[in-house]
């Protein structure tokens, strides 16, 4: 492949790793020498609630051990601070590139910064390319026969799985071609502190960090794929990848993933895949469908009537709804940033469809809280949960609390980890405390509505409404 650069800058963003790199790759091959650079955006980080947040940390050790994987490879990164709009153009100004290297992004907000630092590059001759490499398929390659995105799940993921081969799946070697990799002239990696944030609890926590990370938790869960169809739903289980801040943060190739998944053929491999394949649908629901963010895909659902009574929120927020599989779903992502995919669909179809609040309030409060928030998946899995989008499924899916609790955390073993006050009730009263005679409370040591809350709502009451405003909204969307 001839050269068509004498020097190249990699902007390295949501894909913190050195090896199956499809920007890196791309930028080696056709460039003498490549710089490597991120930048810890001031857009971004100046609009987090707290200046201690997982996030940050997350991606600062990721970048410690990225800096370090690209020395040992013969280069570097160029760490910088401030907004990415204005520094990636004037680092790449100053390195005399003629062309910077990324790797696509899909979010709205992203998608106006790539598109004004590929103005600013351009004032100035520079060249911008951009990559496919946190997707399998991305854009317009899977259609219908029609020729259009597709809206609902299955017949997207038929069409993934048909078109998917091991020319999608390949790897994008780096080591091969490290040659070209450039040494910045100094160390300039900042400290969390002159970044402005704090350390969290992240270590104590037990996160798994870069690259390193990435590999311990896959190899782990390579052990477990061919279970995980059988696992997956049960929070207090080691059912699951973990992978998800990884794939979030692209400190593990989701190439990579997917063609083990696809390899091992199990069905517990492929039922992993189709998660990975849920990514890849709400990539690109969000690409061709940019509205979602902040509105419903169905836009007739725009028109259902929520209370939002803020005692209620609050309670949901705090884990406090006297609903046991909710409460302790709650807990847990107050108490680590993280919370089991079931329980994402129990919390959200609780808040929204029980307590009547608006999913954009969940939507939110997840996003700020989550370590692997994904504004593509969190929207995606929000309006799954409240019917306003892509799904074959009618608005009366309405998740029932105690049901979901009995079938998948049938011993209470989740319940009593993050709702301690409760770790006394048998398995038979746990999923519903409130139904327990006054005596037995007492043999437990518990008084509901003291030691922990009533219900703030009845489930059957909440139903009944949820379906009545549902209906009302579809009738009002059809008529206009």
């Amino acid at each position: 492949m001839p050269l068509q650069h004498e020097t190249a800058l990699v902007w390295f963003r949501r894909d913190l790793r050195a090896d199956d790199h499809a920007a890196l790759y791309h930028a080696l091959r056709g460039a003498r020498r490549v710089f490597c650079a991120f930048c810890f955006d001031t857009e971004i980080l100046d609009a987090l609630p707290s200046r201690e947040d997982r996030r940050v940390e997350f991606i600062w050790h990721a970048i410690v051990e990225l800096d370090r994987a690209l020395r040992t490879l013969g280069g570097g990164l160029v760490v910088l601070h401030g907004r990415a709009r204005d520094e990636i153009p004037r680092l790449a100004t100053r390195l005399g590139a003629q062309a910077v290297f990324v790797n696509r992004d899909y979010e709205p907000a992203a998608r106006d910064r790539d598109t004004a630092v590929a103005r600013s590059l351009a004032a100035s001759n520079i060249a911008f390319h951009a990559f496919k490499d946190q997707a399998i398929f991305d854009a317009d390659e899977i259609l219908t026969q029609a020729g259009r995105p597709f809206s609902v799940f299955t017949p997207y993921k038929n069409a993934w799985l048909k078109k998917v081969d091991a020319f999608h799946l390949r790897s994008y070697p780096i080591a091969a071609h490290a040659g070209a990799l450039a040494k910045p002239s100094a160390a300039t990696m900042p400290s969390l502190a002159e970044l402005g944030f704090r350390e969290t609890d992240l270590r104590g926590l037990g996160v798994a960090t870069g690259m390193s990370g990435a590999e311990r938790l896959f190899e782990d869960f390579r052990k477990r794929m061919d279970a995980y169809r059988e696992r997956r739903d049960f929070p207090a289980v080691k059912g699951p990848s973990y992978l998800s801040p990884h794939l979030r943060f692209g400190t593990i190739s989701v190439r990579r993933l997917a063609r083990e998944a696809h390899a091992a053929a199990s069905e517990g491999a492929m039922t992993w895949l189709s998660e990975l394949i849920w990514r890849d649908f709400y990539f690109q629901i969000l690409h061709h469908h940019p509205h979602v963010a902040g509105h419903a895909f169905r836009r007739e659902y725009e028109h259902v009537a929520f209370d939002n009574d803020e005692a209620k929120w609050q309670a949901w927020c705090d884990g406090r709804t006297g609903y046991p599989i909710v409460d302790a779903a709650m807990r847990q992502i107050n108490a680590t940033g993280y919370m089991h995919n079931r329980l994402r669909m129990i919390a959200a179809s609780f808040l929204v469809k029980d307590l009547h609040v608006d999913w954009r309030r969940g939507e939110r409060y997840f996003a700020d809280r989550l370590l692997d928030f994904d504004l593509a998946a969190n929207n995606g899995g929000w309006q799954w949960a409240a019917s306003t989008g892509c799904d074959a499924q009618p608005y009366f899916r309405i998740f029932n609390p105690i049901t979901q609790s009995q079938k998948f955390d049938p011993e209470g073993r989740f319940i009593r980890r993050y709702v301690p006050e409760l770790a006394n009730l048998p398995p038979e009263h746990i999923h519903a405390p409130w139904m327990m005679p006054p005596a037995a409370q007492q043999a437990c040591g518990v008084t509901i509505g003291r030691d922990y809350p009533a219900p703030v709502v009845d489930h059957d009451w909440a139903r009944k409404l949820t379906l009545e405003r549902y209906k009302r909204a579809a009738g009002r969307g059809a008529a206009d």
